[in-house]
């Protein structure tokens, strides 16, 4: 059935979306879903005011990456003794308005995930770990800026993973546990395992148990047992590999554990659990290696110490963005 908002509930649509961009509350949270529940023209109200948003979102997200060489250029004036430099406020308002646009599509003002999320039983926030119990006292530890749905009604309990990564513990019931991530699936009856989502897929990583893996619908099942990891993308599985599944689950208890890994990896996971957005601008210093153990708690902390290390620059932009170079 069509629904048609009226002008008020199109403006009350608007200020839920210019309120959501702005650090929300777990209040203001709690009272957009009982306001998007209530009627279904506040869905549709709200839907439209998304499209006037990703009208402006798309040229701001194609500007941001289009003027990461302008940002670059703008940190090396930061660097240019002051009597040298000539300032042209054009460019400086043009650059200006490119920071506030890459601040506010890429440091957590991105409305589209209320309308995800709206679909989901149990979210958690970028830099929180939340543990929660299931109907059946299966326990699911999501990772920071992670969500699932959860459906028990069809015989199975099927979760899907929409966002992020959580691990899974279990509990023995005779029915299957599914849990859903990009095409694929893993499959079990009582185990512990990891499922995180990548950019065309998941990864899988078990701890205990045994665990079916499924690139696709129409994909060949790999077994993974304790210690063994598998990642899928656009349908097609590599080939399992053994892992210190310990290790690399040990974010659940605050620690980002490393061995060799790419300075770009680690940057992407602080990113999960920091507020805004982390930059990374130098592709070499990008590729170099990093092992160790840092807390995830304190992605600030973290940086700082790389940085004693590594030799590379950050700077702080607007209080929201960290750019690494």
């Amino acid at each position: 059935m069509n629904v048609t908002p009226t002008s008020d509930q199109e403006q009350a649509a608007l200020a839920w979306l210019s309120r959501l961009h702005d650090q929300p509350s777990s209040g203001d949270q709690a009272t957009f879903s009982r306001w998007l529940r209530a009627d279904p023209a506040h869905v549709e109200a709200y839907a439209q005011a998304q499209v006037l948003w990703e009208l402006s979102e798309v040229p701001a997200r194609q500007l941001a990456d289009e003027d990461a060489q302008a940002l670059q250029g703008y940190l090396n004036a930061m660097n240019t003794p002051t009597h040298s430099r000539v300032v042209r406020w054009s460019g400086a308002l043009a650059m200006a308005a490119c920071l506030v646009l890459m601040v506010c599509v890429g440091a957590g003002w991105q409305p589209s995930r209320w309308v995800d999320d709206f679909g989901a039983d149990y979210v958690s926030a970028p830099g929180e770990v939340k543990t929660v119990i299931l109907a059946d006292q299966s326990q699911v530890t999501l990772d920071a800026d992670s969500a699932i749905a959860v459906d028990f009604s069809h015989g199975e309990r099927h979760i899907q993973l929409r966002r992020g990564a959580g691990f899974f513990s279990v509990t023995h019931t005779g029915e299957s546990f599914v849990v859903g991530a990009g095409n694929g699936e893993a499959r079990v009856l009582g185990t512990q395992f990891e499922v995180r989502l990548q950019p065309a897929g998941a990864e899988v990583t078990v701890l205990s148990g045994r665990v079916g893996v499924t690139p696709s619908k129409q994909g060949q099942q790999q077994i993974l047992t304790a210690g063994q990891q598998v990642a899928y993308a656009d349908g097609i599985a590599d080939p399992l590999h053994a892992v210190d599944s310990e290790s690399r689950l040990a974010w659940r208890d605050g620690w980002l554990n490393y061995y060799k890994a790419p300075l770009a990896e680690v940057v992407k996971d602080l990113g999960r659990y920091y507020p805004g957005r982390i930059l990374l601008l130098n592709e070499e210093m990008g590729a170099r290696r990093v092992s160790g153990s840092f807390p995830s708690k304190d992605p600030q902390a973290v940086l700082n110490a790389l940085q004693a290390v590594l030799g590379f620059e950050q700077h702080s932009l607007l209080g929201r963005v960290i750019v690494v170079r």
